[in-house]
Formats: structure tokens, sequence, C-alpha cells
């Protein structure tokens, strides 16, 4: 790992193309501008064929792309924004089975939602906004949009962190290198809270130059809920690096979550879970590229994955090969082969057996306007 940091800064200072955008967030939609109002859209269509044949046709472990050996929706979306020198809005509601598996636990028409916010700008001459309502997460250097990663497929990463979030969002740009943003939030992916106190969450970005990106995030907040009444204070913390030169683009994320619980006597502990991650891309002509992914998640504690075996506690490495045609400026085919291995039997046989391994081969067509 000290190596694979080595060569990666050793690059850095050879790049010089177009600036690069934080696929961490997803704000980055594509859209048609009719006055002051943008409209886009995307459809995420996907078949994938888990080898090990779940029952009820649900991949375990993933949101993203769940459905076994059927054609289906992964995310369908309208992206509606407004924005004049003071006031912006964002409403993005969303359909499909990300949509039905990522937001579960949220009540009546707000599993809909994948953005619906509106900001107030608090300075003439600097971009310093104020954003209230249902807001993008920058936790990890993965979104829910496919078509701005390097594969089709979401790591186990962006998978056990908020994919969105509800709360209150400073912005405030320093120069064009740093950005710092604010979140003050009803919790860990909670559009309705749980519990009475709010949590936090800080954001900053730097860009050394156009083709590269860091990406530094925070979390604090109490867990406590009906459902887990042991929870307290959960902190987290996220550092991810994007970049590209030439033909090359690659993005690497690490983090580390610590959740506190308090027992029947009122004794602390602290629970640990991390991963890291590493996505390379190489364009082979100007609308073929190949990706590939290696990534490992622990969560010994299963504060995030519990195994749908006896095993204790989760833990799993994932390896990724991809193949990406551009068919036009707005549609991309991928076909994508993902194996998975653990040191501990959290995987299950197609005849329900405990195994350490799982095979996926997806493929995916993608549009949008």
């Amino acid at each position: 790992m000290k190596n694979l940091w080595k060569y990666l800064f050793l690059l850095i200072p050879f790049l010089s193309e177009a600036q690069i955008i934080n696929t961490g967030v997803t704000d980055n939609f594509d859209s048609v501008q009719v006055g002051k109002l943008s409209i886009g859209g995307l459809v995420d269509t996907y078949y994938g064929f888990d080898f090990n044949e779940p029952k009820g046709s649900l991949r375990p472990y993933c949101v993203s792309s769940a459905r076994h050996n059927e054609i289906n929706i992964n995310l369908a979306y309208i992206d509606l924004k407004y924005k004049n020198n003071h006031v912006r809005a964002h409403l993005v509601p969303g359909f499909g089975t990300y949509i039905n598996d990522n937001y579960s636990s949220e009540k009546g028409s707000l599993k809909n939602l994948i953005e619906a916010n509106v900001g107030v700008k608090l300075s003439k001459k600097k971009e310093i906004w104020v954003d209230a309502g249902i807001l993008s997460s920058p936790y990890t250097n993965e979104s829910a949009i496919s078509k701005d990663h390097l594969m089709y497929t979401r790591s186990f990463a962006p998978e056990f962190v908020p994919y969105y979030l509800a709360g209150v969002k400073l912005s405030v740009p320093f120069n064009e290198k740093w950005s710092s943003y604010l979140y003050i939030l009803n919790g860990w992916q909670q559009i309705q809270d749980n519990n009475n106190p709010l949590s936090i969450g800080t954001q900053i970005e730097y860009r050394p130059n156009k083709n590269i990106l860091f990406n530094w995030d925070t979390y604090v907040g109490d867990e406590y809920s009906a459902n887990l009444p042991n929870y307290r204070t959960r902190y987290f913390t996220d550092l991810y690096i994007i970049w590209k030169k030439k033909k090359w683009s690659m993005t690497s994320c690490v983090y580390v979550g610590r959740q506190d619980i308090v027992d029947s006597i009122g004794q602390k502990s602290h629970l640990f879970w991390g991963q890291a991650n590493v996505v390379a891309d190489y364009k082979i002509t100007k609308r073929i590229s190949i990706s590939a992914r290696a990534e490992y998640f622990t969560d010994p504690s299963s504060v995030q994955i519990a195994p749908i075996t006896y095993a204790k506690g989760f833990e799993s490495f994932s390896t990724s090969g991809c193949f990406n045609l551009k068919i036009s400026d707005n549609a991309i085919f991928r076909l994508e082969n993902r194996f998975f291995f653990s040191p501990k039997k959290v995987y299950q046989s197609r005849s329900g057996n405990p195994i350490k391994e799982s095979n996926l081969l997806i493929a995916n067509l993608t549009v949008w306007f």
C-alpha cells in the first residue's frame, strides 16, 4: 500500500488536462438550459447474473443494481435546477431498484427524492451559499450516478455510507484551489430524524491543479434509535483522490468509522469498520476504455454489514474488470465482471451453503440528457 501511494504522488506533477469533477457527489447532472431553469434526466438499465444464484433474486450486501437474473432499472431521474443571482433550487425525483433498496427506511413520497433543496447566496462577490433540504452526500469517491464513474458497479465503500443527506449545507470557497463545506444533518442517511440531537459533517476539497482533486470528509452524530438502543456517537472520516492524465484515470478512497455503544450496565465500548479501494481506467480509443478495481472492506462487529450466514462479522475483498463503450456523447454501454472473496464464509452458494466466494457478471446501458 505504501508503494501504491508513492507512485500516485509521483504522477501528480505531470497532470495537465481540463479540470475534473468530484464524482463523490451527485451534483454532476447533465441538463438543457431554458432561461434560468435547467432540465435533465437519466435512465440506467442493467442485467446482472450472480453465479451463486441468490433466492428471491436480491443480491446481498448492495443497494445499487442489486437484482439477479432480471432486466431492470437501477435508477431513472428527472433533474430540475433553478438559479438566479440570489437564490437557487434543485429537485431530482428518482425511481428504480436503487431507490427501492436504498430508501427503504424512508416514509411515503420522501423515498423518491434524490435531491430536493433550496439555497440562498450570502455574498455578492463570492459563491458562499446556504442550502437546505435533501442534499447530495460527499462521502467516498462514488455517488449513485453510474455514468460519472470508471466502473459500472459501486464498490463496498459508498454502499455503506450515506448516499444522501438531509439538513443544511454551508458552502465557502476560499480560492480556486480550496473549498470547504459544513453540514448540519438529521443523521446518517436519514431524511426524518430518529432522535433529537442533530449531526455534523464537514468536507474540504483541494485542487492543486486542473487534473487532480483531494477530498476529506468527517461525520459526528448520535445514532441512538428505537431499533439500535445501545448505539451512541458515531465518528467517521474518509479521504479520496481523483486524477487523470491523458488516457489514464484513477481514483482511490480510504475510510474508517467508529461506533460507540453502551451495554445494559452503562459501560461504553467502541466498534470499528473501514475500507480501501483503488480504481483505474485506460482509454483505448475515444469511445472505448477498460477499467479495473481492487478493494477491501472489514466490519468485524457488523456495524454496517450483518452477514447472511452464521459468520461473525463481515470481511471481504473484491476485484473487478469492466469494458466501457461510449455509444454517443450521452449514452454508454458497460460489461463488468466482479469477483468477491473472503477469509470468512459470508456468501451463500446456490444451494444455500455458506461459502467464501461470489461472482457477478453484469451488463448496463445508460442514457442521459
